[in-house]
């Protein structure tokens, strides 16, 4: 083989690891073509963005946290001691973003994922299904305080708390965006 064949071979082996690498990340485009939502900042900057595979992307300031259905739940921290959590249920927001969720939970549908993602790039995953209280025993939520106090910001403004979790690493602290998307 010539010096420019095995080139050209390699560059082409090249394009296509790249193209496959990238596949995924086309395939989180969202279900439905509707157009994209503009972050509303608030004062403070806290700002949740639900996107991906939804129906509608939500963007959500600290102040419509605030509004939403609030829930209370006690759960053991990083620090081994229990602490009473406030916020919204995650699955309250995946349905503001037209999400499948209970009976449409079925057939493709349970090969949704969630990806919750830190404003420092830390990120933890979790299927529909959990997320779901026709599947879960217990509701994972966004909190925006613990033991009536608001989360510093070293937590917060935002956190994920998954109370049914033996360890706290998908308790996403600095919590900013959920992206939904199906599993390749």
């Amino acid at each position: 083989m010539s010096t420019s064949s095995a080139r050209n071979s390699w560059g082409s082996r090249l394009g296509l690891v790249l193209f496959l690498a990238f596949l995924p990340l086309a395939s989180t485009a969202p279900a439905q073509c509707a157009p994209a939502a503009t972050p509303a900042a608030t004062s403070s900057g806290a700002v949740l963005v639900i996107k991906g595979a939804v129906k509608q992307e939500v963007s959500l300031t600290l102040a419509d946290l605030k509004a939403a259905a609030r829930v209370k739940l006690s759960a053991k921290g990083h620090d081994g001691a229990m602490h009473e959590y406030e916020g919204v249920a995650l699955q309250t927001l995946l349905a503001r973003a037209g999400v499948p969720a209970a009976g449409d939970l079925k057939g493709k549908n349970m090969a949704l994922f969630a990806v919750a993602e830190a404003g420092d790039g830390y990120r933890a995953v979790f299927s529909l299904a959990e997320l779901d209280a026709d599947f879960a025993a217990e509701s994972v939520l966004i909190a925006d305080t613990a033991d009536g106090k608001e989360l510093g910001s070293d937590q917060g403004p935002l956190r994920l708390v998954v109370p049914g979790d033996k360890r706290q690493g998908r308790w996403v602290r600095m919590l900013k965006t959920i992206t939904v998307a199906p599993a390749p």
